[in-house]
């Protein structure tokens, strides 16, 4: 799964076996690779109109928040807690 910047300047993808969130440019070159231990199997991003970005662990049942250079956490959104299940 994948997503684009509302500027359309960066390309975030969830590699799932890895277990991170890649960003690119928009030539293809590699400007982050995120990975946190809480996120396991990122299937899903989403880059909401105001920039933010989100990725959701299948495995670890969790949301977080990404700040928009693709390199650091922000905010865990939901947990399996808060009933996010598969």
């Amino acid at each position: 799964m994948c997503a684009v910047s509302p500027t359309g300047d960066k390309l975030y993808i969830a590699n799932l076996s890895k277990h991170n969130l890649l960003t690119l440019a928009k030539d293809g070159s590699v400007l982050a690779i995120f990975t946190d231990h809480a996120l396991k199997n990122p299937r899903c991003v989403h880059v909401t109109p105001a920039g933010q970005v989100l990725v959701c662990g299948y495995q670890s049942n969790i949301i977080l928040q990404v700040d928009d250079e693709g390199k650091r956490k922000l905010a865990i959104l939901a947990t399996k807690e808060d009933g996010l299940l598969q």
